[in-house]
Formats: C-alpha cells, sequence, structure tokens
C-alpha cells in the first residue's frame, strides 16, 4: 500500500469515529433506493396535491433508510400525473415531466465563465486572517434587492474567520463598504464559521426579519457542529442567535421551498460517506428542533458521479459534499458539489485542492432528485496559477435572472504556500435564461407533443434559439386533433432567437377560448432549439413561476412583470 492510500484509508476510519454517530437510523443497511416508495408515491394516499399535479403520499418526508450506489428513483417521473397544471412559471424541459413523446434531441448546456474573474477576491488585511486569505461564497449567498436596487453578497472573509458583506450595481464590479458592525470594515458577524447560507425572506411579514443567516460552527461547550439562525432587517446588521440545532454535520445550508411553503434544512450527515439529511418545515425557528427520526436520510453522490481524473484518486467514490437549491420558475433547483478527493490529509501532505466540482439536480417534489447531466456544470480548473484550481462550491439562492441571462456565483481555490485548502476567491458564471438544456432540431423539422396540461392563462410564449429556423405550435384535444384556430397552418412562424416570444395564432387574439380545457401541445421546430414553454395570463409573458435570488425588475421572489424586467436588466449599472 502506498503514502497515498495508506493516508486515505486511516483519514477515513478517523472520519467515522471522530464524527460520533452515524447519519442513517440504521447503518447497517445499504440496500439502494426502495421500490416500495415509488408505488405508495403514486397510490392514492390523502397527502398533498402539488401545484404540478403530483400528489404526495400521506408519510412525508419519505422514510428512506440509506442511500445507496444507485441514481436516486423519482417516482412521479416513473408515474406521472394524468393531467399537469402549468399555471406556474416556465416550464423547463430538463425531464419527460411534460413530455408525451418528441423527435427532438434534448442537449445540455455549460454556463460561460465571466472575463473578470475572480469578481471578488482577498483584498483586505481581514480576509488575509486565520490560516489562508479568503473572499469566498461557502454557500452563503448573493441576492438582489430590489429596495435598494443593488447586488448584495455575503461571504467568508478570512478562512472560517467571519462573515462579510460586499454590493454591487451590476453583479460583476464589487465594493466592500466600511460598515459600523466591526467600525473601518465590512465584517458584519465576526467569529468561528464553516459554512453559511443567507436568505432574502419574501414571505417575511416582520420587516426586522426580512434576511435570515444560517451557519454552521462548533458548539462552545459540549464541542460538536451545529446550525445556528441569526435574523436582520437589511443584512449588516444581525440579531442574536434565536435558534441552534442539535449536532448535525459542518457543511450544512438551507432554503425555502416556497411550492409548498416549508423551509428545508439540508443537513451534512456527519461521517463518511458524505451525504445529506433532510429536515422540513412550515416554521423555521421549529425546523431546528428535531428529535432524529425526525431527520431522514436524503441523497448522495451515486455511480454516475464524476471520479477523480488524477490517476492517483481515480478509485475513490465520489461523495456529496453540498447540496443548496433554489426555487426556480416551476422547479426546484438543486446545486450539487460533488467531492472526488482525496481527503483533507492527503491534500495537506501533498500541497492541493479537494477536487469538488458543481452539477445540477432537478426536483418537482422538492425531495427527489433527477440528474440527467453528470459533466460538471461549474468545473475546476487544475491550471498552474488557475485562482479555481480546487474546491469548486456553490452559492446560497441559487442563480440570479438578469435579463434574458441568468448569475451563477461560485468559489473556487488556488493552490499556495500557506494553509493548503485556502486562497479562496469568488467567480461568475453566465447562462442563458432557462438555459440549462435544450430540445434542438436541424434541417429536418422535430415535433414535441407534451401530455395532456391544463392552464387558466391566455398568451403561450417560447424561449427558442431559431433565428436561421422556425418554430410552430398548435393545441391539440384529447383525441389529438387540432383545435381551431390553434394549428400549426394558423401559427405564425417563429423565427427569433430569444428568451420571451409569444407564439400567435390567426384567427385568434388569444387562448382564453381553451383556458380550463385538457390539452395537449404540439410543438414543430426547425434549425433551433426549445428551452422552455409557458401560458401566461398576460401580454408582458408574466410566468408568475419563481426567480431564485431574483434580478433587476422583480419585485419578489416572482416573474410578476415578464417583459419589464428585461428593460431593468439593460439598465443596470449605467
Amino acid at each position: 500500500m502506498n503514502i497515498v492510500s495508506r493516508l486515505l484509508a486511516t483519514c477515513l476510519v478517523l472520519s467515522v469515529i471522530g464524527s460520533g454517530r452515524f447519519s442513517h437510523p440504521n447503518p447497517s443497511y445499504s440496500g439502494s433506493y426502495s421500490s416500495s416508495h415509488s408505488a405508495a408515491f403514486a397510490g392514492e394516499d390523502n397527502g398533498q396535491m402539488l401545484y404540478n399535479g403530483i400528489r404526495l403520499p400521506a408519510v412525508w418526508p419519505p422514510r428512506q433508510q440509506s442511500l445507496g450506489a444507485e441514481p436516486m428513483a423519482v417516482p412521479y417521473l416513473q408515474q406521472p400525473p394524468e393531467v399537469v397544471p402549468i399555471d406556474v412559471g416556465r416550464q423547463l424541459l430538463v425531464d419527460d415531466f411534460l413530455i408525451e413523446r418528441t423527435t427532438l434531441r434534448r442537449t445540455f448546456h455549460r454556463p460561460v465563465y465571466h472575463s473578470a474573474n475572480p469578481i471578488l477576491k482577498a483584498d483586505k488585511p481581514w480576509e488575509k486572517r486565520g490560516r489562508s486569505s479568503a473572499a469566498m461564497v461557502f454557500s452563503d449567498g448573493v441576492w438582489w434587492d430590489q429596495r435598494d436596487q443593488k447586488f448584495k453578497m455575503w461571504y467568508m472573509g478570512g478562512m472560517m474567520q467571519a462573515t462579510c458583506y460586499a454590493e454591487s450595481r451590476d453583479g460583476v464590479n464589487w465594493d466592500k463598504p466600511a460598515l459600523d458592525v466591526e467600525p473601518g470594515t465590512n465584517i458584519v458577524l465576526k467569529g468561528h464559521r464553516d459554512s453559511s447560507t443567507v436568505w432574502l425572506d419574501h414571505s417575511e411579514s416582520d420587516p426586522q426579519k426580512r434576511f435570515k443567516l444560517l451557519y454552521a460552527t462548533v458548539h462552545p461547550e459540549k464541542r460538536f457542529w451545529q446550525v445556528v439562525l441569526r435574523t436582520s432587517p437589511d443584512g449588516i446588521h444581525w440579531s442574536d442567535p434565536v435558534a441552534a440545532s442539535p449536532r448535525c454535520g459542518d457543511r450544512s445550508t438551507f432554503f425555502y421551498n416556497p411550492f409548498r411553503k416549508v423551509w428545508v434544512l439540508s443537513l451534512r450527515n456527519g461521517g463518511i460517506p458524505r451525504a445529506r439529511n433532510y429536515r422540513e418545515h412550515s416554521d423555521l425557528l421549529k425546523a431546528f428542533q428535531w428529535e432524529e427520526m425526525e431527520v431522514v436520510p436524503w441523497v448522495g453522490a451515486d455511480r454516475l458521479d464524476p471520479r477523480n481524473p488524477d490517476p492517483r484518486f481515480s478509485d475513490i467514490s465520489p461523495q456529496l459534499y453540498n447540496l443548496d437549491a433554489v426555487a426556480y420558475e416551476s422547479i426546484i433547483l438543486g446545486l450539487f458539489s460533488v467531492w472526488q478527493g482525496p481527503e483533507n490529509p492527503i491534500c495537506a501532505k501533498l500541497g492541493i485542492q479537494k477536487r469538488n466540482e458543481v452539477l445540477l439536480g432537478y426536483s418537482r417534489d422538492g425531495f427527489h432528485w433527477h440528474r440527467p447531466d453528470r459533466k460538471p456544470f461549474i468545473a475546476v480548473n487544475p491550471v498552474e496559477g488557475a485562482w479555481n484550481w480546487g474546491n469548486v462550491q456553490s452559492c446560497g439562492g441559487g442563480c440570479l435572472v438578469v435579463g434574458d441571462k441568468l448569475y451563477f456565483y461560485f468559489s473556487g481555490r488556488a493552490l499556495n504556500d500557506q494553509f493548503w485548502d485556502g486562497a479562496a476567491s469568488t467567480g461568475l458564471a453566465v447562462l442563458r435564461r432557462d438555459g440549462f438544456c435544450s430540445l434542438d432540431a436541424e434541417a429536418e423539422p422535430g415535433e414535441l407533443v407534451t401530455r395532456p396540461v391544463v392552464f387558466k392563462g391566455k398568451h403561450l410564449f417560447v424561449n427558442v434559439a431559431a433565428a436561421n429556423g422556425e418554430l410552430k405550435a398548435e393545441l391539440l384535444d384529447t383525441q389529438y386533433e387540432p383545435i381551431e384556430p390553434f394549428t400549426l397552418a394558423n401559427c405564425e412562424p417563429v423565427r427569433a432567437d430569444k428568451t420571451l416570444v409569444e407564439v400567435k395564432f390567426r384567427g385568434a387574439s388569444d387562448l382564453s377560448a381553451v383556458a380550463g380545457r385538457r390539452v395537449r401541445l404540439r410543438f414543430q421546430l426547425r434549425n433551433g432549439g426549445l428551452y422552455s414553454f409557458w401560458v401566461s395570463p398576460e401580454s408582458s409573458g408574466a410566468s408568475y413561476g419563481y426567480v431564485a435570488a431574483g434580478g433587476p425588475g422583480f419585485a419578489g421572489d416572482k416573474d410578476s412583470v415578464g417583459e419589464s424586467a428585461y428593460a431593468a436588466a439593460a439598465k443596470i449599472g449605467k
């Protein structure tokens, strides 16, 4: 056994012993996700009916016994609803939930790294304290605050030393204002911290609690990891702790699921292999109070996740280091930080960063994850001198909607001569709005037919890239017969590359004649890609879906404005 293997084996044993507990009620159980749960999920239990037609089972969240190496089963894809309401949000095509049949080809897309990266780096004395420098989102958060017309960022300043605040007019150029919390600095909370998440709570009625902050730290007396909650009116002046959890793992975060109006704690299991436990509650303070069986095994890495390409570490099974999540349009978007090794003692011995990369997952019930693409969405850059050589981590709030783009903030760490796990900065990656995947056709036309859907809106919109092709649509009845006048022959072809464009039909001013009816949509596409579609009650194209961490022009957490948000985004920074 070589030195790397010996170190790996040693640190695995120490990690399990040091955690003091296992994450699962029955740690000896090694089965994969239960097929019996899928049957129960699809049954006629008196569970909650969701906005998209999915009915949850009476027992929720699911009581999984363990997490296996197989990908998570997704019951609502195995047995979708007979009819899908589509009144909430843009309908993304990341899975086959809405698709009955298609000849289009699905393509997954990656964001483009901004040329100004890193957009935030450690350049203040207090950001260089501790074992190494850090100015990084370790989840933390980036949000658009419509009240102040600013992008706002919270980040780790100095390695595990403090939480700092920065602000920006354009999301690219950031200022670190001198604040009164620690006079002369931009520190808003001083003291030991690991993972942290800031949430701008649009549903909060008390203005003094508008911002929520969860962070992981060590209990001062009992010396175990826990998560602590504080609140703030402005994200700068934070209350004393208002809640603290029992024992959990260090890299723990939280998010709000507005579809079900519950807070979800994404808890590190505290052991090896790294995985996530799940805790939900409609009352955030009560979410921090749990009995052991109220925290259930959730999700981990599986056999399809990428392994470390370094041959020294390629036999290491991937693990799930963190899971940030946020409501985006009609889905929950998951940012999976997949750890590929090696363990910390080996990194320290060799002077390298561990390899974490961000992959995506999609959920329509808030618990089960469809992960069709296992290529990193935000990858490391293992090139000498790169600021993001290793240990890439996602940002709380997920992404921001800036006109026709999505802004993803993330952190990376460079190789350095100080503490091996330091030299951390923050970068920006930019993706087309709804641009996670497209259904594509070339010169030969292809088509997509949806499952039965129902809507209350009147205007059909698409996000389509067909500047050199065209897209047409029609509505079908339950017998697959075209509904006049909403036919292909009457459809005005869309020949554009736009993230918001209305599909119109000759002979009808809108779709009100079929609102409330069970119909199918047929899309015909040539030389282009279809990213999403939705039916809006307004000609502005407002989707009434969720906009993650917000963006210019949005007054809250939903898109209630449509086209005007594009105009607002065009003005930022001017």
